[in-house]
């Protein structure tokens, strides 16, 4: 999201947030989600993708942690996922979910304290890189990957994988499927509509209708964010990564360049009249009421709320809010949503393949069989549909061989990382709304490329100043972002003070040096 911010494919993973609603559990017969390989399949033979290579003949529990909250029908899916990997590979899959309230301060947690797991779901934004570096995700050598995901490794384009490399190394299999990364507000038209407001396609005009409804629709907050450990304001990813056409780092550091500089010249955000014009923009708004008082501590699903009325809109990215448009429109809902673009004329990013992915726990004991696992759910149609969309006819309703439409029960199995899977195989939401898909193809034509596109920033030299700053961040930006520092200019003052202070500066020295590098045998 998020984080996030905690962030997703513009249609391959439309399902992703929509809210969960109770079910009844899947077919009993079926292994639970959780349980190991029955005793039948001791003697089964390998996957086809490597028969004659590995021994499958030990039955094998893989446990894999996911971000999010464990679906409904989880044990109903799974449970049909472990018996067709029971009998292709003898491995079955044990799920743990780390849900969005907490799941960014348990995700470090878990690698740290060294606990027994296989995989990982492992993206960008998760702090993959700086994971990889402190030796928590296993090296995956071209020899595993030809032996183990044969299929991934040829369906993979080569860029994918170049991409996911840290120093020169592989800890990931990623995705493979691109996916924008642009962020878009979702808001009440017929709030809109009700007071007479002027199109959303400007932040100008968002604040208006974000006051506009701070002091006429008592009851629903103007804005709910994301919940999580979040560095920066929720709406930076709109207001200041897209308004100002920066790369900002995945929002991790208060640092960025400008995507048309072809030097790529690091600068520090807090020091720029872009950051302080923004917390001015963020100042006005909080005098306004437009989030709750409490937002610095919010728990709530920011999602979840805006589906029951009680906030007027939040953000994330098309593929998100294309989904809830989608269930909130099939459910009849009361409401009329609707998107805003309000950066339309700013350039267009993609997501580089580390967007999502699993790793394989650096101490696993079962290595092989978790990524001859990851190419089955990756490559085999039957096993790719069940983990992304659930059973046919309970959870999805199939539309041909890339499409699906949503049934009463898609709900119960959606809302988590599943998306570390995410490939060519993906389907479609055939109810896609349409001012969606035409910001899609819009997009698709806007898509802008630049020289730093792949590169990655390695913190290890500075990994001291990069958990320093990012105290400061909480502490000191933070609170000012979101209007409780009633003086912004001292704010901003303590802000740049405290954040030179716990070594910004070494920080870009850093990161320049490497992007330097890179541009450097780029041009050889």
């Amino acid at each position: 999201m998020g984080k996030k911010s905690k962030l997703i494919s513009l249609a391959s993973v439309l399902m992703l947030t929509t809210a969960l609603g109770a079910c009844s559990s899947g077919k009993t017969a079926e292994p639970s989600a959780s349980a190991p390989a029955a005793s039948g399949s001791q003697s089964a033979a390998p996957s086809a993708s490597a028969a004659g290579t590995v021994d499958t003949s030990k039955a094998v529990t893989l446990k894999m942690i996911f971000v999010g909250p464990k679906p409904v029908d989880y044990d109903a899916v799974f449970g049909q996922i472990n018996k067709k990997l029971s009998e292709k590979i003898n491995a079955t899959i044990d799920g743990e979910f780390l849900d969005w309230s907490d799941w960014a301060q348990k995700y470090p947690l878990k690698l740290a304290a060294n606990e027994n797991f296989d995989m990982i779901y492992a993206a960008n934004w998760a702090g993959y890189n700086d994971q990889a570096l402190k030796g928590g995700f296993k090296e995956l050598t071209d020899d595993m990957l030809k032996t183990y995901m044969p299929e991934t490794f040829k369906a993979m384009p080569q860029v994918n994988w170049d991409q996911a490399k840290v120093n020169g190394k592989l800890y990931m299999v990623p995705q493979n499927r691109g996916e924008s990364v642009e962020k878009l507000i979702l808001y009440r038209e017929d709030l809109r509509k009700k007071y007479n407001l002027p199109e959303i396609n400007s932040p100008e005009a968002y604040a208006t209708y974000l006051k506009t409804i701070a002091e006429k629709e008592k009851g629903v907050i103007p804005f709910t964010p994301e919940t999580g450990d979040w560095k920066f304001h929720n709406l930076d990813r709109v207001l200041m990564k897209q308004q100002f056409e920066w790369h900002t780092f995945d929002l991790d550091l208060p640092i960025a360049f400008r995507l048309d500089d072809p030097k790529g010249t690091v600068f520090n955000v807090y020091e720029t009249p872009e950051f302080k014009q923004l917390a001015l923009y963020y100042k006005d708004l909080a005098d306004h009421n437009v989030w709750s008082k409490n937002v610095l501590n919010n728990k709530n699903d920011h999602q979840q709320d805006f589906k029951e009325g009680k906030t007027a809109s939040i953000t994330h990215n098309l593929g998100t809010l294309g989904s809830i448009m989608t269930e909130m429109r099939r459910n009849q809902s009361p409401y009329e949503v609707a998107l805003a673009d309000v950066t339309p004329d700013k350039k267009k990013t993609q997501a580089i393949s580390t967007q999502n992915g699993v790793a394989i726990h650096a101490t696993s004991k079962n290595a092989e069989r978790a990524l001859m696992a990851l190419d089955l759910l990756q490559n085999d149609k039957e096993l790719h549909d069940l983990v992304m969309y659930g059973i046919a006819g309970t959870n999805y309703e199939p539309v041909g061989d890339d499409k699906y439409n949503s049934t009463e029960k898609t709900s119960n199995y959606t809302g988590f990382s599943n998306w570390g899977f995410n490939s060519p195989l993906n389907r479609d939401d055939a109810s896609f709304p349409a001012e969606g898909t035409a910001l899609t193809d819009k997009w698709n034509g806007q898509i802008y490329h630049y020289a730093l596109e792949t590169f990655v920033f390695d913190n290890s030299k500075v990994k001291t100043e990069v958990a320093n700053v990012s105290n400061v961040m909480l502490r000191y930006g933070i609170p000012l972002e979101y209007g409780s520092i009633q003086d912004v200019d001292k704010g901003l003052a303590d802000l740049q003070k405290q954040v030179k202070a716990a070594g910004i500066d070494k920080i870009i020295a850093e990161v320049q040096s490497q992007i330097n590098d890179f541009l450097a045998k780029q041009s050889k």
